[in-house]
């Protein structure tokens, strides 16, 4: 085990040596001497308890320092019988009387949890563009942060859901359940929405989803307007932190989509998302009755309505941007009366894509935002020593990504805006309970790929997917020729799944696993597609343990997901959403769709860059531990120990990790 491993894994006493500074003055007693011996033993304590133990200073006394302090069997750790093993250890241990000051620091914790989400933010964006950024917003995050620079999503089906439910349980989709925007529901025999729930309509009926404008797939398919967390199978660190409080602690979720706002907020906590079909925030009746009084007004000022007859127009000269000369990209998405080039206008108050416009802009996280602000307010957000959790996912970076590209001038203009945005909202975090006492974590639900064209221009193999031109009615043929069943036996295809269909093979006789390696076989013929995996083996471990089948298996929910799992080709994907052909789209486990920042600041929380790889997973969990709540009940990832330092000070960090103290 290396060195680094072995402190990391110590307990307490450790922690508490990392928390002490060149401001303590306690008397410390000379290594080696029956003094050190005593006073070694009252931190470490190798007896039982009950006058039973080895005898101080032997060698068995120090194996059981060693085996305490984690570090038995370390080669840097010096010889027993020496001097310098009793320096070793003196350096690792910490007095008594540093308890009560750790004590005294945890009885503080933070007065507010802000987790900012930042839907189809890839890892590298936010500092492609720090050049051109103000102070406040992401320059403060990453100036003042633990910057984790090789941060990931371990799942393969990177959507939206599954990243935000991610982000808040810490568990991996094959255990919170939500595999998937929409999935195959074999009970009722249709494509379910993840959020929907039909128990639970909306309080306003005018508020649903407007088929005939809805330019959100995954939002048509709903077939209802009900929307709550139950399809959650696990519990969020929001949750346990409300468990924790005795229900005292706050807990909001705030987002355009609803799924970004309804996941984050898990179950104990409530949940707001923006209605195009009104441009009012709204929510379901799995939160309230009726709204609060607060919200009435809110949405009677009509906040969206400052954006009619106006456009979106450029934030800087065009010659300050690193796009300002590829304002029209042939690959672009031409959305009807919005256009590929600035300005993009909005369009009357009452037009029938007003308000989705909006949200294909930065004026949906400017809406987001102002909502925001209106809660923290209103409900008095990190008021108290109580510590209270907000969730805002900001939502525009995903739609204007899909429709004009990660690497486009909008996209650049919109990180601009979003840049004021998040500062606003720090600032206003400042003012209203201090950054000083709120822990923030940014991170996204999962990054994206550049426009298949624009690789090609760099000398790529890249295009889009087109699964009407792929012969299925050949591999059809071939099933039907072995199994004497043919067109019948696929029920769906919502990728990256195929739902089989399970009574017929039953009712044939025929094995599962030998009809989903089939299907599979026939799948790897279509042009485009990479790997086809029965889920069978899977599940049975049948396949080769590589990165790629890991991320599958972590998607694999026995319940929900489909049959055979099917990964294109890296920078290869379907393009067509129920008609809408946009440029851009994630969803697979290459690493520009898993590549995602994770970002801790405020708090105490001392800057850091961290380049060894880290997964999403590991948010929920470090929550848990900086406010010592339990963990979710599904939470897979590790504490991350730059994070989870000594309060204040910042020292945890450096006993762990700082090459001039540890080799």
């Amino acid at each position: 085990m290396a060195m680094k491993e072995c402190i990391a894994a110590t307990l307490l006493p450790l922690v508490l040596a990392a928390c002490q500074d060149s401001a303590t003055t306690i008397d410390r007693p000379t290594p080696c001497t029956e003094d050190w011996f005593a006073y070694v033993d009252e931190i470490v304590v190798t007896g039982d308890g009950a006058g039973h133990g080895p005898d101080l200073g032997s060698d068995e006394w120090r194996s059981t320092v060693e085996f305490k302090l984690g570090i038995r069997d370390v080669p840097e750790v010096p010889s027993r019988s020496s001097a310098a093993w009793c320096d070793f250890i003196d350096q690792r241990v910490a007095p008594p009387e540093l308890f009560t000051s750790l004590q005294a620091a945890a009885e503080a914790p933070p007065r507010l949890v802000l987790q900012i989400t930042v839907d189809q933010l890839r890892g590298d964006l936010p500092q492609r563009y720090l050049a051109e950024m103000g102070p406040g917003g992401f320059r403060y995050l990453l100036e003042n942060g633990v910057v984790y620079e090789n941060a990931h999503h371990a799942h393969a089906t990177t959507e939206t859901i599954v990243g935000h439910a991610t982000l808040a349980t810490g568990a991996h989709p094959s255990e919170h359940g939500l595999v998937g925007n929409v999935w195959f529901d074999r009970s009722s025999g249709k494509l379910t929405y993840n959020i929907e729930d039909a128990r639970y309509p909306l309080i306003d009926s005018d508020a649903a989803v407007d088929q005939s404008t809805e330019i959100d797939p995954t939002q048509a398919i709903a077939s209802t307007d009900g929307r709550s967390p139950a399809a959650l199978m696990t519990s969020t660190f929001s949750d346990m932190l409300a468990m924790h409080h005795a229900g005292q602690s706050k807990v909001f979720g705030v987002s355009v989509k609803d799924r970004g706002a309804v996941s984050m907020a898990g179950h104990a906590g409530k949940a707001f998302w923006f209605s195009k079909a009104t441009g009012d925030f709204v929510t379901s009746r799995f939160y309230y009755d009726e709204y609060p009084q607060w919200v009435k007004s809110f949405n009677a000022s009509k906040h969206a309505q400052r954006y009619a007859d106006s456009s979106w127009e450029l934030s800087l000269e065009p010659a300050s941007y690193r796009f300002g000369d590829k304002d029209d990209q042939a690959w672009e998405t031409d959305f009807p009366g919005y256009g590929r080039v600035f300005p993009h206008p909005y369009g009357a108050g009452d037009g029938r894509f007003f308000t989705t416009l909006l949200t294909l802009s930065p004026a949906g996280d400017e809406l987001t935002l102002d909502f925001a602000k209106e809660l923290i307010a209103n409900e008095n957000i990190g008021a108290d020593a109580v510590t209270d959790y907000l969730s805002v996912s900001f939502s525009s970076t995903d739609y204007v990504g899909h429709i004009f590209g990660p690497s486009s001038l909008e996209a650049e203009d919109n990180l601009l805006r979003l840049d004021r945005t998040l500062a606003g909202l720090l600032a206003y975090v400042d003012e209203r309970v201090g950054l000083e006492n709120t822990l923030i974590v940014l991170a996204a639900d999962h990054g994206g790929p550049e426009a298949p064209p624009q690789y090609n221009e760099y000398g790529f193999e890249a295009g889009y997917v087109d699964t009407d031109s792929w012969d299925k009615q050949a591999g059809i043929a071939n099933l039907k020729n072995r199994f004497k069943i043919g067109e019948e036996l696929i029920l769906q295809f919502a990728p990256p799944y195929i739902y089989l269909n399970n009574e017929l093979i039953r009712s044939e006789r025929l094995d599962q696993a030998v009809v989903e390696e089939a299907v599979a076989e026939e799948v790897m013929k279509f042009s485009g597609v990479s790997l086809a995996i029965s889920s069978t083996a899977l599940m049975e471990g049948r396949v080769p343990d590589t990165a790629l089948t890991r991320s599958v298996l972590n998607s694999h929910n026995h319940e929900r997901s489909g049959d055979v799992f099917v990964v294109f080709e890296p920078h290869w994907f379907i393009n067509d959403f129920d008609g809408l052909t946009v440029t851009s789209t994630h969803g697979s486990p290459w690493r520009y769709d898993t590549f995602v920042p994770i970002i801790f600041a405020g708090a105490g929380v001392k800057p850091a860059r961290v380049y060894r790889e880290v997964h999403t997973v590991d948010v929920a969990s470090t929550l848990a531990a900086f406010i010592g709540t339990n963990l979710p009940s599904g939470a897979r990832g590790q504490v991350l120990p730059e994070v989870v330092h000594c309060p204040g000070k910042g020292a945890w960090r450096n006993v762990l990790y700082d090459s001039t103290t540890i080799h």
